[in-house]
């Protein structure tokens, strides 16, 4: 909420706007020195306890990108005030700054950006600028086997046999030492043969991943809920409306994932992802470390649930950057469900073990020498205890660097190489809309053609991605 105050009231006449001193209920009208304060759509009204109204929403969702920048280096200002005008007066645009540092103009459509263009060139920023070719977002997914071929007929023996030595052929282009049995499981070991990780890739119904598109919103507050239990914040007032919610939108996933194959699969949700908030989900099935994005954080009295727990973050992190650039094209992933079914750290445990014991003779035998000085003795034990709780509590690091980052890359790379053993296809944007028109401006063959595609959008002909 914030306090204005209103300058100056127009009437909108075209391209010219009419100063008026006041404007009776009921009808349109400009309102002066709310540029600071309204974005997209505010409500206002003179007394603070009023409810405020529902934002508007569109349904055209902007997918065309353009970067843009000023020909002069020194009207950088100049562009940044411009769009941030445009962003204002445009309830479709949206503005973006990469990491790059790049300025990214988004509109519904290639006629919506020319005309942005226009306007930030003529009346917002009044500046020359430079604008890259057009990129439409692209999005990478698997799906299952198919069952009939281009012309919609059921393919035969012979094709099947085809189909299957396309998959082998896919499957040998994975590098030696990564294991890959019949059903798409991918076997991959660290680079210090500490850990292994058994990754396989499930593409997930086309109903669940439009309710994970839906709930992005409830999903990131899910994910702060937790981080902010894991750091010790109290958090026991959770609004009941958002824990509704929550139990909701896990009854639909429930209600949607049937099947033996997707048994108990809700439960053993871990993340999901890209930026932990996308239309991909992680699986634990391990019985090692068991954790749930339902459940809350671990369990912080015991060490070595905070040990995995350490580690665990370091696959979710892997998981992460899998599913933001995906191994065909390097766009983010839609529709994926990796299923992480086991996490072996025996060797990893034993070579702890190991490296413990050595350090704990080394500082034996120092500390034997000194037996004469009782105080002296009595700080060597202190400081080996000391270096066995931080040896127990950090991973171990070794020519290939920290284990920790060893995770994060060998869990990115199983999930770029069970992707890779399943039918992959390349998901692109559709601008949908609807024409209406009067019955008497139609032709004959058009009124064929509105019937037909009535009918097809009954049927669900039309997938709208």
């Amino acid at each position: 909420m914030a306090y204005c105050a209103l300058e100056n009231l127009y009437l909108l006449m075209g391209r010219e706007l009419e100063y008026l001193e006041g404007v009776p209920p009921g009808n349109v009208l400009g309102i002066g020195g709310l540029q600071d304060f309204v974005l997209k759509s505010a409500t206002l009204c003179s007394l603070p306890s009023c409810p405020p109204f529902i934002p508007l929403n569109f349904e055209a969702t902007p997918i065309v990108r353009v970067a843009v920048e000023p020909k002069h280096p020194s009207e950088m200002p100049q562009l940044v005030k411009g769009m941030k005008l445009l962003n204002q007066a445009d309830p479709c645009v949206q503005i973006l700054i990469q990491e790059t540092g790049e300025h990214v103009l988004v509109t519904a459509g290639e006629v919506h950006l020319q005309r942005c263009l226009d306007d930030l060139k003529e009346r917002f920023a009044k500046i020359h600028i430079s604008v890259s070719e057009p990129i439409i977002p692209f999005r990478e997914t698997i799906t299952k086997p198919p069952k009939v071929d281009m012309v919609n007929e059921e393919i035969g023996k012979q094709q099947k046999v085809a189909v299957i030595h396309q998959m082998k052929e896919d499957q040998s282009k994975i590098p030696e030492g990564i294991q890959v049995d019949s059903d798409g499981l991918i076997t991959i070991t660290t680079p210090n043969k500490l850990a292994t990780l058994s990754v396989r890739a499930m593409p997930l119904p086309e109903e669940v991943t439009q309710i994970l598109e839906e709930s992005s919103d409830l999903i990131r507050s899910m994910e702060q809920l937790t981080s902010s239990l894991n750091e010790g914040e109290n958090t026991h007032m959770i609004h009941q409306k958002t824990q509704e919610k929550i139990w909701e939108f896990k009854g639909k996933l429930e209600q949607h994932l049937t099947g033996r194959r997707w048994r108990n699969i809700v439960d053993q949700i871990w993340s999901f992802g890209p930026r932990k908030c996308g239309p991909n989900i992680l699986v634990n099935k391990s019985e090692d470390f068991q954790n749930s994005v339902w459940t809350g954080p671990a369990d912080k009295a015991s060490k070595e649930a905070s040990r995995y727990r350490d580690l665990g973050n370091s696959i979710v992190s892997g998981f992460q950057l899998a599913t933001l650039s995906g191994p065909m094209c390097e766009e983010p992933l839609m529709g994926v469900c990796f299923v992480l079914e086991k996490w072996d750290l025996s060797k990893f445990e034993e070579q702890g073990a190991s490296d413990l014991a050595k350090e704990g003779q080394e500082e034996n035998e120092t500390c034997s020498g000194g037996n004469e000085n009782q105080e002296l003795q009595d700080g060597c034990s202190e400081g080996f205890e000391k270096r066995t709780s931080q040896k127990g509590e950090s991973p171990l690091t070794d020519c290939y660097g920290p284990f920790s980052g060893q995770l994060i890359a060998t869990m990115k790379e199983a999930c770029r190489y069970a992707l890779q053993v399943k039918p992959q296809r390349l998901m692109a944007a559709m601008y949908t809309c609807d024409i209406m028109a009067t019955g008497d401006v139609l032709g004959k063959e058009e009124k064929v053609e509105s019937m037909l595609s009535c009918q097809r959008e009954k049927v669900g002909y039309f997938k709208k991605k």
